[in-house]
């Protein structure tokens, strides 16, 4: 069984968003029945790509105007702290603390994210689109 179900989160409607969310779900999963040769190159996979992710999210909440900008950002720069917290540990050998990581307090957190702080900067996004169509 997979740690986080693709259809257990909602889409936010924003192409790049979704895409973004459904590779880090199937990393995630893959990192669940990873081996412990595995796991290491496969973290650090999961890492980047969350950087690149939250990279792509903070320019389209700059772009956008979107009002929880700082929340968002620093909700970001929080799990990157884990994340790089638990790679120092990762490199390190200590392969059980990655793993419960991901397992425990990774899909609970992506599934609160993505229903909150993502839906609303989509949301925002949308209806600032919305209001330049109109003007």
């Amino acid at each position: 069984m997979s740690l986080i179900q693709q259809n257990s989160i909602p889409l936010t409607g924003q192409a790049l968003i979704d895409t973004d969310h459904g590779e880090f779900i199937a990393l995630v999963n893959q990192l669940d029945s990873a081996s412990n040769a595995e796991f290491p190159a496969l973290f650090k996979q999961l890492y980047q790509h969350t950087e690149r992710h939250f990279d792509s999210e903070n320019r389209l909440m700059e772009e956008s105007g979107f009002p929880a900008e700082s929340e968002h950002k620093g909700e970001h720069q929080r799990v990157l702290s884990e994340f790089k917290q638990f790679q120092t540990r990762i490199d390190k050998g200590l392969i059980p603390f990655g793993r419960a990581f991901v397992k425990e307090r990774l899909p609970q957190w992506f599934a609160l994210h993505v229903a909150t702080m993502d839906a609303a900067l989509a949301a925002h996004v949308r209806l600032n689109s919305a209001a330049l169509k109109l003007d």
